[in-house]
């Protein structure tokens, strides 16, 4: 059929505009997951904050974020019916984000503490933790008040840093601040600091990969057992209910053993 050119053109004009409404509808911007659930709930994707520099929760595999974190809140979200978009953001950045709106929710081995309670809201918990404390092999210490005068590694701002501060004090000469728990390890073996308190899960995970260092690991039995939550801006009631919703899920259906054993065995 022979199509005129008045016809042609407002032919052309129709479906460009059709095809505008559908790229706008796209939203444009990829995210991870979204299961049967999410695709029925919430279209918002919200963007997950974390600091890939602490495996086994959180790393960087060339450009993709993995660890058990990540595939928490991944469960998390399939069985909440909502979409989310992890982001490394680093430590201090991710709190940042959370205060600014740059991020919605933190997952990143955040201890709930009554401190970031004041300011942040956390879901129910969904990993138990304490602090361990690296060692070289030979020491005699046998609890972090052993350590007092010595150099002390830990993560800046993290509940490590909380422990020897209390221990020791606030002002205490011999703690040495890093951006993250690695450096600090790589500290201890030049030498450049006598001990490292940090995580359990993370210590452990260095042990299990190392063969040719000596060292040892201690647990002073004064340290508090944490626990970890995911974390919002204050007053998130939606989203937060929306985390809590699809935690207490994956706890029924036993998603979050399965992802603790996959990472940390029986």
């Amino acid at each position: 059929m022979k199509i005129g050119k008045k016809w042609l053109a407002t032919l052309a004009l129709t479906v460009g505009v059709g095809l505008l409404v559908s790229a706008c509808g796209s939203g444009g911007q990829q995210a991870s997951g979204g299961g049967s659930a999410a695709s029925g709930g919430d279209s918002k994707v919200y963007v997950v904050g974390t600091d890939a520099a602490y495996p086994p929760f959180e790393k960087m595999e060339a450009d993709k974020i993995t660890g058990f974190d990540i595939d928490v809140i991944q469960a998390v979200a399939d069985a909440g019916g909502f979409k989310i978009e992890v982001k490394n953001t680093g430590w201090d950045p991710l709190f940042d984000g959370i205060d600014k709106g740059n991020v919605d929710l933190g997952i990143s081995a955040v201890t709930i503490t009554d401190e970031r309670k004041q300011k942040y809201d956390f879901s129910e918990p969904y990993f138990d933790a304490n602090q361990l404390i690296l060692l070289p092999e030979d020491t005699t210490v046998t609890k972090l008040a052993d350590l007092k005068g010595k150099k002390i590694g830990v993560q800046s701002a993290t509940t490590g840093e909380q422990v020897v501060k209390k221990a020791f004090g606030d002002t205490y000469e011999g703690i040495k601040g890093f951006d993250d728990t690695p450096s600090a390890v790589d500290d201890f073996f030049v030498g450049r600091v006598d001990a490292v308190v940090a995580d359990n899960a993370v210590l452990q995970d260095y042990a299990k990969k190392v063969k040719d260092k000596k060292f040892k690991l201690i647990k002073d039995d004064s340290f508090e057992v944490e626990h970890y939550g995911i974390m919002v801006k204050k007053g998130n009631a939606d989203l937060l209910n929306k985390i809590n919703q699809g935690l207490k899920t994956i706890k029924e259906n036993g998603k979050l053993k399965e992802i603790n054993e996959k990472y940390f065995g029986q």
